[in-house]
């Protein structure tokens, strides 16, 4: 043994060696890759930001230098109308003056002057309407308009000479403008007036639509009332432009005049864009929007390229070395799968056998977890993962010592464990080897997510000298056959005996025969009640009467220990009617229904039928009774079934089908009984929370009972996972070790887990 797990570190060593000898040439080849990479990327995307910056500079100053043309001709058509009030020029000098400054003045769509110190007042608008200039006075009352009021009193109180309006829709050119007035002064700086220039809509896009930066990068301006004049105007896909307009103006970006170039990240559609932005001189808010994809795309080829040299490389080095790992892998796999079993880390049986060759003296005891299919049905398998590991950890710890030098513990198939004892030991001394591992591991207890776990185990024992054939398989069936007549007997342990196996047999079946017999007619075979919720009011409102047998220390003992017993003993007709007597005596002292276990045979046996339907009528407790019939026993005799069913609804009985979904016969059953419920097989329920295709059966079951009217119980709900998933099945009631287990007196109140 120790040489196989030297063998086994050894392999693991050079594995482990070789796997970081790869790791660490790909490692550091790739740290220098991605190194040099990083130094390219970040060189290329620096000039790339220079670029964009750049681009960005330029538009700003084209835009800020048509927004100076605007301001220069709106104020010298400010001096212009100053020089209309002093020299007394009247409507048809205006007139001329402001076709002069349309033609001085191309990017101007209309010219406005207001100068009401003039005599008389003078207000007319010039624009250009195709090739042709057009010009008509204001209309009446623009002198009284307080707009011009408050624009002309912000002036007289020092507000800057040029003003800059948000756009606007103007009528007599019908478009929208932005509008750029200065004020009409006199030689002493007083305000006489107002004259201003009107910058359209479609100019400003067409001005902005000139930037490029990316193929699908937009460009705007947002004036100070948040309108957004964008190059998105014009964008064939306006379901994609619009998303983008509505996400700049909700930036709320910064409109403090001079502000500095800015750079705003923006999110759209889960896209990352760039948004680069800064003030106009004419309080407009210049930006551009660019996907940072198509900004980063510059360094897609070096990356591409250095992601081919290093999977050329790389898959080279990882050819070879994959090669040699799954060699090594290969055998590891193979001596683990060989002779080490995965649970609990032990040599496993195939080891065993290879260490029996050789027919070397010494004795084999097994060991076995005594109820364990009990702890995997309630709990789960986890539980029972963990009750074998339990167990091997104390034989384990009872195997130290000089006594056991040479003894080697195994894992065996399902629950059990063996032990090799090697020489040829006495009588006494194999009894006290016996004797030791019971007091280690007999009796033993495990916590198991807050519940304390009452553990047994059972030992059976046999040894090479026993044996007329001297095999590896004769051994390791007789401390099996030892082991069994251990449980059945009742006993911790036992020692293989060839001639007591038979003779064995038949003085075990009389002597349970008669302890069942006794109990009979003491009144120790009795009943524990499981509780079932039901799932709607959250109430138990039934109990499953379960047979347990009194021994004669006052133990409570399973019916696994006797039923079978039972039945070949013809004893079993006089357990059922005993459990009916347990059933009506709780019966008359609660309102709660109670269901009973009978067989198929029990219905068409006459010797437990008709006492059965007799007691029931006596009681008039029938409508409170429900009998289920076990469907994983076949039934031979539908009409002999039917008939009793019926004699027993006759008494108000309901009729239920258990251990539903164990087979495929099953669903005959419901189409030919008349049936009340419907007990789900915990074989299904137990997997709900794990496994899809339980869920899915059982959600085929709910659906199908449901159909035809039938209650539903789902059996062996032992965790809240499982329970959360019945109540979303739609399952009416609930019956397992999240409930309540099975006690002596019925509850009352649920014990959810």
């Amino acid at each position: 043994m120790k040489r196989l797990a030297s063998g086994l570190a050894g392999r693991h060593v050079i594995m482990l060696l070789l796997a970081l000898l790869v790791a660490l040439f790909l490692g550091g080849m790739w740290l220098l890759s991605d190194l040099n990479l990083r130094i390219a990327e970040t060189s290329l995307a620096e000039l790339r930001e220079h670029q964009i910056h750049e681009t960005f500079q330029a538009n700003l100053e084209r835009i800020d230098a048509h927004h100076l043309r605007m301001e220069q001709n709106t104020q010298d058509l400010a001096r212009v109308g100053q020089l209309l009030i002093e020299l007394g020029g009247g409507p048809a000098a205006a007139e001329e003056a402001l076709r002069q400054a349309l033609a001085d003045f191309p990017d101007a769509r209309g010219v406005t002057l207001w100068l009401d110190a003039a005599t008389p007042p003078v207000g007319i608008y010039a624009w250009r309407q195709g090739a042709e200039m057009r010009v008509a006075p204001l209309v009446s009352g623009w002198a009284e308009g307080d707009w011009l009021a408050r624009r002309l009193d912000a002036w007289r109180e020092g507000a800057p000479a040029l003003h800059w309006t948000a756009a606007y829709f103007k009528a007599r050119i019908d478009d929208m403008v932005i509008s750029a007035s200065a004020p009409v002064r006199d030689a002493d700086e007083r305000v006489l007036g107002m004259a201003a220039s009107d910058w359209v809509a479609g100019d400003i896009i067409d001005l902005i639509s000139d930037v490029q930066v990316t193929p699908s990068a937009f460009s705007f301006l947002v004036d100070r009332e948040y309108r957004n004049l964008t190059s998105l105007a014009r964008a064939e896909d306006q379901a994609r432009a619009q998303p983008l307009i509505e996400a700049v103006i909700d930036q709320s970006l910064d409109r403090e005049a001079g502000a500095a170039m800015a750079l705003s990240p923006l999110t759209l559609a889960g896209e990352p864009w760039m948004l680069l932005h800064a003030t106009t001189r004419a309080g407009m808010v210049f930006g551009i929007g660019a996907p940072q994809a198509e900004i980063d795309a510059v360094l897609t080829p070096m990356r591409q390229a250095n992601l081919r040299i290093m999977a050329t490389v790389g898959a080279g080095v990882l050819l070879l070395a994959l090669i040699i790992l799954l060699l090594v892998a290969g055998m590891l796999r193979q001596l683990r799968t060989l002779y080490t079993d995965p649970l609990t880390g032990l040599p496993n049986r195939a080891r065993l056998l290879a260490d029996l060759e050789g027919h070397k003296p010494g004795a084999l005891v097994l060991v076995n977890v005594d109820g364990f299919k009990q702890f995997n049905g309630v709990f789960g398998q986890p539980c029972g993962d963990q009750v074998i590991r339990h167990l091997a950890a104390r034989l384990a710890d009872a195997l130290e010592g000089p006594v056991w030098r040479g003894s080697r513990l195994y894992r065996m198939p399902a629950d059990e464990q063996a032990i090799w004892l090697p020489g040829r030991l006495s009588q006494t001394e194999l009894e006290q080897r016996l004797a030791t591992l019971q007091a280690a591991v007999g009796s033993s207890r495990l916590t198991w997510r807050g519940q304390e776990l009452a553990l047994h185990a059972t030992l059976g024992l046999a040894a090479t000298w026993q044996l007329e054939e001297e095999s590896r398989e004769a051994l390791i069936s007789a401390a099996g056959m030892a082991l069994r007549q251990a449980r059945e007997q009742q006993l911790g342990s036992r020692i293989h005996d060839p001639g007591m196996g038979v003779r064995q047999g038949y003085e075990q079946n009389l002597a349970w025969a008669n302890r069942l017999t006794a109990a009979l007619d003491d009144g120790r075979i009795v009943a524990y009640f499981q509780p079932i919720l039901e799932l709607a009011s959250g109430r138990i409102t039934k109990h499953e009467c379960l047979i347990r047998l009194i021994d004669e220390r006052g133990e409570t003992m399973n019916p696994g220990q006797f039923l079978e017993v039972s039945r070949r003993s013809r004893l079993h007709r006089r357990l059922t009617l005993a459990m009916l007597e347990c059933c009506l005596a709780a019966m008359a002292d609660s309102d709660q229904a109670f269901s009973l276990n009978l067989s198929a045979e029990d219905l068409v046996d006459p010797e437990v039928c008709e006492p059965l339907l007799a007691r029931v009528a006596a009681s008039g407790l029938g409508s409170r009774l429900i009998f289920e019939i076990l469907e994983s026993h076949s039934i031979d005799s539908y009409a002999a079934v039917s008939d009793a069913i019926a004699r027993a609804r006759a008494l108000g009985v309901r009729i239920a089908i258990d251990d539903f979904g164990t087979g495929y016969a099953n669903f005959e059953h419901l189409l030919r009984l008349d049936v009340d419920l419907l007990k789900i097989d915990g074989s299904l329920i137990r997997h709900l929370d794990s496994d899809p295709q339980a869920l899915t059966l059982t959600r085929g079951i709910v659906r199908f009972a449901r159909e035809l009217g039938i209650e539903t119980v789902a059996e062996f709900v032992h965790g809240p996972e499982v329970l959360v998933r019945v109540r979303e099945l739609g399952i009416d009631h609930a019956q397992g070790a999240c409930i309540g287990m099975p006690v002596a007196q019925p509850m009352t109140e649920p014990r959810l887990c």
